[in-house]
């Protein structure tokens, strides 16, 4: 058995474990990293990154399919479904560099490829190594979680891991649960040729603005898949190519293969965390707002946190446990300056407060300003113009942000730097946008918000009339 000393420990070499490593190192600490799985963890290799591919490849083969209001003829695609999985591996083959072993060794990282598991409140042992460390950090991430539907132990299904490995393209695919995954997934399948069917037991896209969310619903609609809404999966039953789903009011689904896409669960199983004295909950590791758990020496972050469960998360998680781990600063991580998108087509966006969370907390103090994308001349010129940005604004100040529409997932950055540095609606209305771009809507949704303080203002009114009568 090797003892190590180390001053920081990671244990996950996901998004977050991976930035916390990488930080730690190049400015001084010693650093150990353990990852039993795959360097990258799920984004990576299972969600964010191979997901984005196969929604690439299903864009391109709409785009052949409906070219003609751009002058072009429309063609149908033949799609190669093994191919577009290629595709996929390559992508993240091409990424594979920046996440492997070889460069953060390069940093000075001491990787280890092994399962940690706390021995002692200070102590983790990994294979043949037992190490301790002035600091801990947990970034293990999250797995498909997979609900205790009758008979689903008995048929073959996907989840958002296995997804990838299959090669032959799926002739009807359920899906199981109607989040960001399942309409991503939902929506790139029917383009690629599948006919798909989703299955939710409340509200598809029920964690969204519901007006955003009823445009991207319709749009999946207007693509052709089915949307089975207030449909409790009750059982499951058949076999590979011939699979059912019954619902608990009766409703049966018939289809060749099922995604199951209801959520996910925090990775904390066989860690030895109550020999650590690190408490859990339902979601996951109970922190503090500094994100230490109940181990004063170790942190949690990203999904392992129980929080917002998005890579984007985890990275900002590394800085905050960075700050504190390496600096001994006071460090706490917030959540109203996060953004998160589900990249379906339109796409759907968010930061901050929603309307209703806006509502709710603000009260008669709130204004709801909207802009739509039909009236912007990028869009009209790419024929994108379905869409729609909506901001909370309370004081002049924005608390929230929502957008449906082309490059929502983009547009909405400018928003959380808004948010995030507490900055007035009036700087938003001094930037100066490219013409014509996209990005030219948020500044257009800032102009709506002075425009009735300018144009249907009697005393402004009044004061340029006095002014010009007195200007030489």
């Amino acid at each position: 058995m090797e003892t190590i000393k180390t001053d920081v420990l990671v244990i996950g070499a996901g998004s977050g474990g991976l930035s916390v490593a990488a930080g730690a190192a190049q400015m001084g600490a010693s650093v150990v990293l353990l990852e039993a799985h795959k360097m990258g963890g799920d984004c990576l290799n299972y969600g964010c990154v191979p997901s984005k591919a196969l929604i690439a490849s299903a864009k391109t083969a709409y785009s052949m399919a409906h070219a003609a209001p751009y002058g072009i003829a429309d063609v149908t695609p033949s799609v190669d479904y093994g191919a577009a999985k290629d595709h996929v591996a390559d992508v993240i083959q091409q990424i594979e560099p920046m996440d492997s072993v070889a460069r953060f060794e390069g940093f000075g990282v001491r990787v280890i490829q092994e399962r940690g598991v706390f021995v002692s409140p200070t102590q983790v042992q990994a294979g043949d190594h037992l190490i301790t460390a002035r600091r801990v950090v947990i970034a293990t991430g999250s797995s498909p979680f997979v609900p205790p539907i009758a008979g689903l132990e008995s048929v073959p299904y996907l989840t958002n891991e296995t997804l990838w490995e299959l090669r032959a393209q799926p002739e009807h695919l359920l899906i199981i649960g109607g989040g960001p995954i399942g309409m991503e997934m939902a929506q790139a399948h029917r383009r690629l040729g599948s006919n798909v069917t989703v299955i939710e037991g409340a509200t598809a896209l029920g964690k969204d603005d519901p007006e955003l969310a009823d445009i991207v619903l319709d749009s999946l609609r207007i693509d052709g898949v089915e949307i089975a809404e207030n449909a409790v999966a009750k059982e499951v039953r058949g076999t590979a190519g011939a699979i059912e789903v019954e619902a608990e009011d009766g409703r049966i689904f018939k289809g060749t293969h099922i995604l199951v896409a209801v959520g996910r669960r925090a990775n904390t199983d066989g860690m030895g965390l109550d020999v650590a004295g690190i408490k859990t909950h339902r979601a996951g590791i109970t922190v503090d707002d500094s994100l230490r758990t109940t181990n004063k020496k170790v942190y949690a972050i990203g999904d392992v946190a129980g929080g917002l469960q998005f890579t984007h998360v985890a990275g900002y998680h590394a800085s905050v446990v960075i700050r504190s781990i390496l600096f001994g600063l006071p460090s706490k991580a917030t959540t109203r300056h996060i953004p998160w998108a589900t990249y379906t087509q339109p796409e759907l966006a968010h930061v901050g407060l929603t309307e209703a969370q806006a509502t709710s907390e603000h009260g008669g103090k709130l204004e709801v300003v909207r802009f739509h994308f039909n009236h912007n001349d990028r869009a009209i010129a790419e024929r994108k113009t379905r869409g729609l940005i909506k901001v909370m604004v309370v004081k002049g100040r924005p608390v929230g942000a929502s957008i449906v529409g082309e490059q929502a997932g983009e547009l909405i950055s400018l928003w959380a730097l808004v948010i995030a540095n507490k900055m007035k609606m009036s700087q938003v209305a001094g930037m100066v946008a490219p013409y014509p771009t996209i990005g030219e809507l948020n500044k257009r949704a800032a102009g709506a918000y002075f425009s009735p303080r300018l144009f249907e203002s009697g005393a402004v009114k009044k004061v340029v009339g006095f002014v010009q009568k007195w200007l030489p």
